[in-house]
């Protein structure tokens, strides 16, 4: 499932939609993005998220149709927000479903590595002092992403 919107969603709500999806998963890993104070000068006032619609949600899917791959992972469910979003806000929830906790582990990761570089998401960052700047992609992001690749999609358990 991918949903993109600008209304603020419920994680309960969202985390029951994706063990409904999956059925009966063994596994169930979700993670809560929150916008965070960005800037080191200047407390953050809200960061604003644009994206292409019908692109973006292609993007999302083909990132979760990868993890589904390489994992065996029973349901995905992104959801990202965007608009204006108030600093503490929650920005985005990635659910992974799995019969193996450690699958489900890895895909969750994998996804959220791979939004932070991939999604099609243009982020300006609103300053209390009124500045305001374009965000741009961090090179330890783009690091973590590229570290994916090669990797085993189911290393031996030790």
């Amino acid at each position: 499932m991918i949903l993109v919107q600008e209304a603020d969603f419920d994680e309960a709500a969202l985390k029951a939609r994706l063990v409904d999806a999956a059925g009966n998963p063994g596994a169930v890993v979700t993670f809560t993005g929150y916008v965070r104070d960005f800037a080191p000068d200047a407390p953050t006032d809200a960061l604003h998220l644009e994206h292409y619609p019908g692109m973006c949600e292609r993007e999302l899917e083909a990132i979760a149709q990868t993890a589904r791959e390489r994992w065996p992972l029973s349901a995905t469910l992104i959801m990202h927000r965007v608009g204006r979003l108030e600093r503490g806000a929650r920005i985005v929830f990635v659910g992974v479903a799995s019969a193996h906790r450690g699958d489900a582990f890895r895909g969750c990761e994998f996804i959220i590595d791979a939004l932070k570089t991939r999604a099609p998401f243009w982020k300006r960052e609103s300053l209390a002092s009124g500045e305001s700047f374009w965000v741009e992609q961090r090179a330890a992001d783009a690091e973590r992403t590229e570290s994916w690749q090669g990797l085993p999609a189911h290393p031996k358990e030790i």
